[in-house]
């Protein structure tokens, strides 16, 4: 716990001050009392406390000692931080452009069923989730920084076409990259005439943490290129960043006329199922438009927990004055005065 205005703690002091002019109070009047014979006044005194037992004599004084301290802590305005759940996070929709996406085993084409289902999940999230986009075939790069704006991310998916090779390494840590850019804008390189100094290696994350950034990697998983796609997710563990995986097509594959040659494609399951063990991801099977779109549904969005600052001057000032009620009730009961 801190408080926003840690010098009103002095006022602390005070309270032992407090305590001792009221014992000091309690003696003198006990004396005069006796001085002057008073002794109606003391028998009467004498048996409201002998109706309490010796622990309840003490009990309104010390509950007004600790009203008022509970009341001076309060004015220091003392916060915690607390874990609040949220809807919210970060997706990077990271799309496999390799010129093996103009397959048909997935109606129209794989590309375009993809572009369909992603459409409809950015479409379906709430603004608390940040989204960018990513594209690989054999290079990967960041054609969306993660945004708000949806109507940006919307054209970013609507331009997307199948291209040349692919590399699913290329593609993650081009994700991993957009991830760190965004939670760190100071990390961005400008064009200077300067020698850019080394980048930084990321602190891995302790097992079992992971970010509120997930990565949805969208391929039929025919690796062409490097680096290897495993080499990635280990790196992708590091930083605590889950990978889904989608795979795109079907297993038995298809034949694409390429350049005038024919090109047989099919899903490669099994490196898109390591790669989502590797990170606890999931791996998901899209066999038609439809499967997509469920997918998308059983993705969505992370629950996670926020540490947040919280105030807790309003519960200390309500618990110190029902204190101090509650001790003035006591005393005025037992003894017929206030402590």
């Amino acid at each position: 716990m801190s408080f926003i205005w840690p010098p009103l703690l002095l006022f602390l002091l005070v309270i032992p001050l407090g305590v001792w002019v009221y014992v000091s109070r309690e003696r003198r009047r006990a004396v005069r009392a006796a001085a002057f014979g008073w002794a109606g006044a003391s028998q009467s005194a004498s048996q409201s406390i002998g109706r309490a037992n010796r622990w309840t004599r003490r009990v309104p004084a010390a509950l007004t000692i600790l009203g008022v301290t509970i009341l001076v802590l309060s004015l220091a305005r003392p916060q915690s931080v607390i874990g609040v759940p949220r809807l919210e996070g970060t997706v990077l929709l990271a799309f496999d452009v390799s010129g093996s996406m103009a397959a048909t085993d997935v109606a129209p084409t794989r590309m375009e069923a993809s572009k369909t289902a992603a459409l409809k999940f950015v479409s379906g999230q709430p603004a608390s989730v940040r989204i960018g986009v990513v594209v690989f075939s054999d290079s990967g790069i960041s054609t969306q920084a993660p945004t708000g704006d949806r109507q940006a991310i919307l054209t970013a998916i609507q331009r997307l076409g199948p291209e040349r090779g692919t590399s699913l390494g290329q593609g993650i840590l081009a994700s991993l990259n957009a991830i760190e850019e965004d939670s760190d804008p100071s990390t961005t390189d400008y064009y200077t005439n300067d020698s850019a100094p080394p980048t930084s290696v990321p602190t891995p994350l302790p097992a079992g943490v992971y970010e509120p950034a997930i990565i949805v990697l969208l391929s039929d998983g025919e690796n062409t290129a490097p680096p290897g796609p495993m080499e990635a997710a280990q790196e992708a563990k590091k930083r605590g960043v889950r990978i889904h995986t989608i795979g795109i097509g079907s297993p038995a594959g298809t034949t694409l006329q390429v350049e005038g040659f024919q090109v047989h494609t099919q899903l490669d399951e099994a490196t898109l199922r390591d790669i989502a063990a590797t990170t606890d991801g999931t791996y998901h099977a899209a066999a038609d438009q439809d499967d997509l779109t469920a997918i998308y549904q059983d993705i969505g969005s992370q629950l996670v927990v926020r540490d947040e600052p919280f105030e807790l001057t309003p519960i200390l000032a309500a618990f110190g004055f029902a204190v101090l009620l509650i001790g003035g009730v006591g005393s005025l009961r037992w003894f017929g005065r206030m402590p």
